[in-house]
């Protein structure tokens, strides 16, 4: 499917102005290291962006069925069924390999990040699923991407445990790399991003020249919802503890607003056999803990953390729980992104394809 010419036009003025929005307020020192530490595609590499758009493949039959007897993680040839039908979907391309070079070139340095927070300390309960990780990282090698300019990551490394990233028998492709930050390795210069808050991207992040975002649905006790935009933002700063007052609404919007993270996150997967609609971000409570079945893929991270919010408060409806905005947690900074031109909020305009397989 070759992205619509309006919707090309449309993404790249939203995404001039919300740069230009970003250097209006950055100082003349902050302006240049923003501009210095913003990604380019590789010559000739347009990858594709399509705002507004989402594609959700759920699992056909009872959640046992497709998941393994633990009843936590996908059957490995589900995951990645689930993803190859959407990544297709999503692009018109043939199958996953081809579906993926849409989105990232040969040669490209590859960052992979994962969300890990709720399966730390051993437990692997609600993390982004091992299963999914694997044939995303597959699908990059693929397209001759060399391994070690592949890097799969998180915050801690209690948190890419969590994902099962090389733990054990879970293990990634000979050569592709794996790494944390642990909110110390940050080499580029200090900016100031919120009311004079000097903050620095992730070396990982920074060093990469195309991000996939794979993250989750969740409620989160500050913000109200993590999902993808929090996953880019709070999970590659240096100090994440600092941009989480007023419910972290309009920070994470403002951190994501920036070049720096516009211009290298290409893709995003949300992993959603399972999502937890309350007292998130961590696994405290097994029972709001409950299957979904369904992965989606986006380039559009406002659109994708509005359905999100959406899946929640749908959940705690049938739960008797108030909204996350009535139970005083509206998860405010969704709107500020749409508002930056970030993306597509109005769910009249969100064109969502879902299908079963």
């Amino acid at each position: 499917m070759n992205q619509p010419r309006s919707s090309r036009r449309h993404f790249v003025q939203g995404a001039a102005a919300a740069a230009g929005t970003v250097m209006l307020h950055s100082s003349q020192s902050d302006a240049a290291t923003i501009e210095q530490y913003s990604a380019k595609p590789p010559a000739g590499f347009a990858p594709l962006t399509v705002p507004g758009k989402i594609t959700k493949v759920s699992a056909k039959g009872d959640f046992a069925s497709f998941m393994q007897p633990n009843q936590l993680w996908p059957k490995p040839e589900v995951a990645k069924s689930l993803l190859e039908k959407a990544m297709m979907e999503f692009t018109g391309a043939s199958n996953l390999n081809t579906s993926m070079a849409r989105f990232i070139s040969k040669d490209d340095v590859v960052a992979i990040k994962v969300n890990g927070i709720a399966g730390q300390k051993g437990t692997y309960t609600m993390a982004t699923n091992f299963e999914v990780i694997l044939p995303v990282v597959e699908a990059v090698l693929a397209l001759g991407v060399p391994a070690d300019k592949i890097t799969v990551y998180e915050q801690f490394p209690d948190f890419l445990a969590g994902a099962r990233v090389n733990v054990r028998k879970w293990q990634l492709p000979a050569g592709v790399a794996v790494g944390t930050h642990n909110n110390k390795d940050h080499k580029m210069p200090d900016i100031k991003v919120y009311q004079g808050i000097k903050t620095k991207y992730a070396r990982i992040f920074t060093n990469a020249t195309a991000v996939i975002n794979i993250s989750m649905i969740k409620d989160h006790s500050i913000s109200g919802y993590t999902g993808l935009m929090k996953n880019m933002t709070h999970g590659n700063v240096n100090n994440p503890h600092e941009h989480h007052a007023n419910q972290a609404s309009p920070q994470i919007a403002m951190l994501y607003n920036n070049p720096i993270v516009t211009s290298r996150v290409r893709l995003n997967i949300t992993d959603a056999f399972k999502i937890m609609y309350d007292k998130g971000p961590l696994d405290k409570d097994p029972k709001t803990r409950i299957p979904h079945g369904a992965l989606y893929v986006c380039t559009d991270p406002i659109a994708m953390d509005t359905i999100g919010v959406k899946v929640i408060d749908d959940e705690r409806k049938q739960r008797n729980l108030k909204s996350l905005a009535d139970s005083g947690r509206d998860p405010r900074y969704i709107r500020s992104g749409a508002e930056f031109g970030l993306g597509v909020h109005d769910l009249n305009q969100i064109r969502m394809q879902t299908f079963e397989i």
